[in-house]
């Protein structure tokens, strides 16, 4: 190994820049993000020789003779052959365009957008301070500004704007009243179990039916995962049949 390559050696044991790449490859992405920098790859590099040391210590204590680090390692070894059986029962599987496209056209209804709101409100606690507001809106104050001079929902600091959301991710008494108006319009209060709510809509997006192209990749990786959860399945059973179970 060329020593340029090399960022230390500890007794004789080099350790190279690929090592210290994989060592934050191991981290994770975000782990990783955090030593970005000369002073965060020095640390890495000193945390890699300080593991090195630490190993050398073990080897020279004969840790790998006590009792406990014998039950420690096959624990270890047991939930690494679980998961290297299992990676190896489902690495061959794949799914072709053929499957794809008939999986997409067996499943649309799963791969529609469904009908879209974009709202954003004014809440308040009492239906008349909810109709003084309203009295302001058509004096001509902006919604935003009322929104934040008024409302008790976060949402205020965003002007009241709630984004966009479907049927079933609002109290019912907000969503009927939000799904049943005109884009452009204000409602009158709605009572919902946090107080009195003055709605804006925004913009409305009726159901649209998925394009096979937007939703390619989506579909295959259902695809994907439903076969493999077959197989994985289909070769559990199977082995219920080699070996007993109890369940208690």
């Amino acid at each position: 190994m060329s020593e340029q390559k090399l960022v230390a050696v500890v007794n004789g044991k080099e350790i190279s820049r690929e090592d210290v790449l994989k060592f934050l490859n191991d981290m994770g992405p975000q782990m990783a993000m955090q030593f970005q920098s000369p002073e965060g790859i020095k640390r890495v590099i000193d945390e890699m020789v300080n593991q090195e040391l630490l190993y050398l210590d073990a080897v020279e204590n004969k840790f790998e003779e006590e009792k406990e680090f014998a039950e420690v390692f096959q624990a270890t070894k047991v939930n690494l052959l679980k998961g290297y059986a299992f990676n190896k029962l489902i690495s061959d599987i794949e799914v072709n365009e053929d499957e794809i496209k008939a999986y997409f056209e067996e499943n649309k209804d799963m791969f529609s957008q469904p009908e879209m709101v974009k709202a954003s409100h004014i809440l308040v606690d009492s239906e008349e301070k909810a109709n003084s507001v309203i009295e302001e809106l058509n004096g001509g104050k902006s919604f935003e500004d009322a929104a934040m001079e008024y409302s008790s929902c976060p949402s205020k600091e965003a002007g009241g704007d709630l984004g966009q959301f479907s049927k079933g991710q609002m109290v019912p008494e907000f969503e009927e009243a939000a799904f049943n108006m005109e884009v452009g319009t204000v409602s009158t209060p709605v009572k919902t179990q946090f107080g009195y709510h003055i709605i804006k809509l925004n913009e409305k997006n009726d159901t649209s039916e998925a394009s096979f192209e937007d939703v390619k990749e989506e579909v295959q990786g259902q695809l994907l995962t439903r076969k493999q959860e077959s197989i994985y399945m289909n070769k559990i059973n199977s082995l219920k049949g080699k070996y007993s179970v109890e369940l208690f």
